[in-house]
């Protein structure tokens, strides 16, 4: 029996997994054990997901905790070694382009098990931005490297990746998107809130260039108070950002911006889904809109994700007041009505990976 380990610590990895714990969950030659980090501890930010995502119960849960990169990296390595000393597993699958996604490449790399990563080959060339040193040293240590997109596999190769590692399988995330959308259009998402039929922008920001310098976030809170004047503002707060908007003593300037919890992804695609735009600094978000048609600003000056600019319906826009008004007014009622079509983003990414991770 072949053992496969899959290590998440984020919202964003969870996603990632279900799809495919699904799918190796009904081979009978494979035993999948979860392995959670701790990254993300609290109820909003994971158990919620692992409820809605159905995935089975981790086999062990490192809690790391928050702490600094080097910390919380350190941590994990630390307490992810036990853990592949006894499992002994012949592949170790990572997700994405958090701490948890390199520290556990780290770990299984200097103990000669093979490594494969989810989403790999995504590149935005910002060395500023910790995830884009997460992928590139992930993506050298990891033997499979399953890409989202043709332009990620144009990336490794660029890089000297030999192609025989490379597998072009898809966006797992369109799987888990799929799976979960005929639920979440069962409501009308609009935040419990009065004005039922009103438009409304969704906006999440946790990035730290956008919310751990105060006047960059003062800036977009700024924004969000000019694009409020014409439509409602429902804004999940990340609870990094929450942080920082509390260290400001900024409440917001009406009822026209909410504040809300974290939510569960169900309530968050419902939420997005009858929006008429998305303001955002989120990779999951700019991958979700595309595929669902919906306008989407990335405020950032880069993205890992071009396809999403290119052949979805994602823009990148500039972290300025005057900007983004001015960006929302430009994309609203340009919402599609027959989304773009994106090669492989089927739904079927998980089946294509477990052909390859256990053949």
């Amino acid at each position: 029996m072949r053992t496969i380990v899959s290590v998440v610590g984020a919202r964003p990895n969870f996603m990632k997994l279900a799809p495919l714990a699904h799918v190796l969950a009904g081979r009978a030659d494979v035993k999948h054990l979860i392995v959670h980090t701790g990254q993300h501890y609290d109820e909003g930010m994971s158990e919620s997901f692992i409820r809605t995502l159905r995935i089975p119960r981790p086999d062990f849960n490192l809690g790391a905790g928050s702490a600094s990169h080097a910390q919380q990296t350190a941590t994990i390595m630390q307490r992810f070694e036990p853990v592949c000393l006894e499992t002994k597993p012949d592949l170790v699958l990572v997700y994405g382009d958090v701490n948890s996604t390199v520290a556990a490449a780290l770990v299984a790399s200097k103990l000669g098990i093979k490594v494969g990563h989810v989403e790999a080959g995504l590149r935005s060339r910002d060395w500023s931005m910790p995830e884009e040193i997460n992928r590139v040293v992930t993506d050298r240590l990891s033997d499979l490297l399953f890409t989202p997109s043709r332009d990620a596999g144009d990336n490794l190769r660029a890089e000297g990746v030999p192609a025989e590692r490379v597998h072009f399988v898809g966006n797992i995330m369109i799987d888990s998107l799929l799976s979960l959308l005929p639920e979440a259009r069962n409501g009308n998402g609009n935040g419990n809130g009065n004005g039922k039929h009103a438009p409304y922008a969704v906006v999440t920001l946790h990035r730290p260039s956008n919310v751990d310098d105060p006047a960059a976030l003062m800036e977009l809170l700024r924004a969000l108070t000019e694009v409020s004047r014409e439509r409602r503002i429902l804004f999940p707060v990340h609870p990094r950002t929450r942080a920082r908007i509390a260290d400001l003593a900024w409440q917001p300037p009406s009822e026209r911006i909410t504040l809300l919890e974290p939510l569960p992804y169900i309530e968050m695609l419902r939420l997005v889904l009858h929006s008429d735009v998305v303001i955002t600094d989120s990779g999951g978000l700019q991958e979700e809109t595309s595929y669902l048609g919906i306008p989407c600003l990335t405020v950032r000056e880069n993205t890992e994700r071009p396809i999403t600019c290119t052949e979805g319906t994602n823009r990148l826009v500039a972290a300025r007041s005057e900007t983004i008004g001015a960006a929302v007014r430009a994309v609203v009622g340009t919402r599609r009505r027959q989304p773009p079509t994106i090669e492989l983003w089927d739904g079927r990414t998980a089946q294509r990976i477990a052909e390859v991770v256990a053949p």
